[in-house]
């Protein structure tokens, strides 16, 4: 049996920490960023820990 390949769009996304932690980019600072708040920006600039419910399929993606 083959091996199953990496999502490649996943390995671009998401990483997991060495506690086993996925973590992801926060959406939002891609354009527009003039009309948007210092403190709102520094808190869309910070990585974000993806729920458990959702971390388990990225896992299976990333083959972990």
């Amino acid at each position: 049996m083959p091996k199953q390949k990496t999502h490649s769009g996943a390995k671009k996304r998401f990483k997991i920490t060495g506690s086993g932690k996925v973590m992801k980019q926060q959406a939002g600072m891609r354009h527009n960023l003039e009309v948007k708040g210092s403190d709102r920006k520094r808190r869309l600039n910070a990585d974000q820990v993806v729920p458990e419910v959702d971390a388990k399929f990225v896992r299976r993606m990333l083959g972990k």
